[in-house]
This record gives C-alpha cells, sequence and structure tokens, in this order.
C-alpha cells in the first residue's frame, strides 16, 4: 500500500537527535520517513551524493525542513547555498509541500541581523555563517508555500506537524466529497442539455423527427459517458456501430 513520503532535511551533527525523533514519529504515524543516514536513498556513480537526495525529494511528497545555527556543507551544485539550503529550495521549486522550522534562538537572533544586516562586521551569537539569516530571509519573502514555526525541542516539531498533517488529510476527505457532488452536477447538466436539444427540436418541428429525436438522446446516453470515464478517456466518447467502438478501443 502506498504511504506518504516525508523527507528530513536539516545539517546533520548538530540536529542529529531531532531528526532521530522526527523519523520515528512520521514511522508511529505509517508513513515512510527519508533520510540520508539511513541509506534509504540510492546513491548514483555520475555525480556526488547530494545530486540523488535532491532526485529523491522529487519522489516525496512533503519535506520537513529543520534550521539550526549551522551553516552545514557548500553545495557542489547550487553555489552560494549549502546541501540543506539547497534541499529546501528544490522542494519549493517543484512546488512539493513543505513544512519549515527555525530553532527559537537562532529565529531571535534574526531580528538582530534585520537591523544590522548592511554592517558585515557584525557578529552574530546563534549561527556560524551569516547565510543562516540571509537564506531565512529569502523564505520569509516567498508568496506562498512558506509555513515557518520555531522549535526548542523535537517535540515542539512534532506537535506542530502532528495537526498539520491531520488538517491536509481533512482538507483531502473535503475535496473528495466536493469532487462527487461536481460529478452529480455535471451529469445533470448533461440531462439538461438533452432535454434542451429535444424541447429545441419539438419547437421546431423539424423532419422526420422520430430519427432525429433518436439520435439526441443515442449521443446523450449515460453509456459513453461511462465508457469515456473507465480508462480516463479526456474526451467526449461516441461511436455509432461496432467498427467505431473497435477504433477507439484500439486508439
Amino acid at each position: 500500500m502506498a504511504t506518504p513520503r516525508i523527507f528530513i532535511s536539516s545539517t546533520f551533527f548538530d540536529l542529529r537527535h531531532v531528526r532521530e525523533d522526527l523519523e520515528r514519529f512520521i514511522k508511529d504515524l505509517g508513513h515512510e520517513p527519508v533520510r540520508n543516514e539511513t541509506g534509504v536513498i540510492p546513491y548514483e556513480k555520475d555525480g556526488p551524493p547530494e545530486s540523488s537526495a535532491y532526485r529523491e525529494i522529487e519522489l516525496c511528497d512533503i519535506i520537513v525542513s529543520i534550521i539550526g545555527g549551522r551553516y552545514g556543507s557548500e553545495s557542489q551544485n547550487n553555489s552560494g547555498y549549502s546541501i540543506s539550503q539547497t534541499e529546501l529550495k528544490t522542494a519549493l521549486d517543484r512546488g512539493i509541500q513543505v513544512f519549515i522550522f527555525i530553532e527559537k534562538s537562532v529565529h531571535s537572533e534574526y531580528n538582530t541581523y534585520l537591523i544590522n544586516k548592511d554592517n558585515k562586521e557584525t557578529k552574530y551569537n546563534f549561527v556560524d555563517n551569516v547565510k543562516v539569516y540571509e537564506f531565512i530571509e529569502n523564505l520569509y519573502k516567498l508568496p506562498k508555500n512558506n509555513p515557518i514555526a520555531t522549535f526548542e525541542t523535537s517535540a515542539d516539531i512534532t506537535k506542530y506537524l502532528k495537526y498539520q498533517l491531520a488538517g491536509l488529510f481533512q482538507r483531502f476527505l473535503q475535496e473528495q466529497k466536493r469532487a462527487s457532488e461536481l460529478k452529480v452536477l455535471e451529469e445533470m447538466k448533461s440531462v439538461a442539455d438533452t432535454l434542451a436539444q429535444l424541447v429545441d427540436f419539438l419547437t421546431n418541428e423539424r423532419s422526420n423527427s422520430d430519427e432525429s429525436i433518436k439520435s439526441i438522446l443515442l449521443t446523450n446516453h449515460p453509456a459513453f459517458r461511462r465508457f469515456a470515464k473507465i480508462p480516463k478517456t479526456p474526451y467526449r466518447v461516441y461511436f455509432s456501430n461496432e467498427r467505431e467502438l473497435t477504433l477507439w478501443l484500439n486508439a
């Protein structure tokens, strides 16, 4: 059975325990956690390991990005960004759902950075590279898909994610319900269109009425909608004899 795949992105050494706690939390939910150090990412021989991680992100449904005080290793693929920053950028570029968590002490000092960012001599206590704050600033400027929360412990992250994932599931159920309602409306519209054609025809008293009525009823028969639905044909299906049916099935 397919399960949601959730990629855990962060620097490793300073946030190792948070990553482990998140992995347990995701497994307890019945989802599949994906993180570099567990060996679940297949690494290819034709490029740096980080490239394989970026490709794996494209196969995930959600990325949880955890930002602490360490910048991490510089990316070979994306100059000026660390590997963990590039992981998040990859997800954002692909339109993958992201959840971003910033360590509370780092987030508090971020306001100091905003005041002093033009002063290159400013030293910061909670990050080892000012690029961490520059990246956070860019995240806040994004127009969408940038939910940001702060944390002190991994429990803060799991509590937040529990509510968010439950909300996503509830929204999915609501959208399924609306899809069913839209389907009924589409069928009702089809019937109404058929009746409108019949009314127009009878009003104008056209010749050979029996054959024309039969033609209108046949072309709007619900069987054709069923034929289109089963193979997910994205256009209207109609045939009037076995040969045309065979040609359509072959196509």
